[in-house]
């Protein structure tokens, strides 16, 4: 009778330790918020020029995305691990995407306390998660794909409005400016992402929710901060229905 090792080695591969790896990283990232005062916005007063209700910012109902993308990547990482340990696409992405959650395990905390290193971490975040999301298989949307799109989005979203608040925050532009200025360069990112990926729709799913969020934000106020961030999420819609046709 033969021995299993060597079909078990085939299984799991060098790959079941970044597959570990990721996945508690994974975990710690979804617990995160547990263990400080949560996160809806940076706080205006930690700016010089305090931002209340600065128009970059998306209303408050979108950030309960949250809930969605911390459940997928479990699911993520957690298939990855069981099922596709030792795949070697699954495992092109896991050093980035275990860079990225680790960072983001700590953001919370680093958020409240600082905006601009919170900033430079979030960026960072969204390289790795890019990144991860660049090289993820392709023929494996609902536990590959799907949830680092969604991820990712929303990290294109939040690296711009950071940069919108530091702009508005320091003195830099107007809160009107700084939102003029950022969203139609978040838009263009995103774009680029998108194209450049030929698939994943969620990716411009995730950024046009958070447009919506900021057209909620200033229907009543900023109109035309208001129809900017609209265009940009037309214009998103379309890369994310050609995306999903091919």
């Amino acid at each position: 009778m033969q021995s299993d090792t060597p079909s078990l080695a085939r299984r799991w591969g060098p790959g079941r330790a970044k597959a570990i790896l990721v996945l508690v990283a994974a975990v710690t990232f979804t617990l995160s918020p547990l263990f400080t005062s949560g996160f809806n916005g940076f706080d205006p007063q930690a700016f010089p020029v305090p931002q209340d209700s600065p128009p970059v910012q998306p209303a408050g109902y979108a950030f309960s995305i949250w809930g969605l993308i911390y459940a997928w990547l479990i699911l993520h990482a957690g298939y990855g691990l069981f099922a596709r340990a030792g795949d070697p696409g699954w495992d092109a992405g896991r050093w980035p995407l275990f860079l990225s959650l680790g960072l983001g395990t700590g953001w919370i905390a680093l958020a409240n306390a600082s905006p601009v290193m919170a900033t430079i971490v979030i960026w960072l975040m969204l390289i790795g998660a890019l990144t991860a999301l660049m090289l993820a298989p392709r023929k494996e949307r609902l536990f590959a794909q799907a949830p680092l799109a969604l991820y990712a989005g929303w990290l294109t979203a939040a690296s711009w409005v950071s940069v919108g608040l530091l702009l508005a925050g320091y003195g830099v532009m107007s809160p009107w400016a700084a939102a003029l200025t950022t969203l139609p360069l978040a838009t263009l990112f995103a774009l680029a992402v998108q194209i450049r990926l030929h698939r994943a729709p969620e990716y411009a799913g995730t950024v046009i929710w958070a447009l919506i969020a900021v057209i909620v934000a200033n229907a009543g106020a900023f109109w035309s901060v208001a129809v900017i961030a609209g265009a940009g999420a037309l214009a998103l819609a379309g890369a994310g229905l050609w995306a999903a046709r091919r």
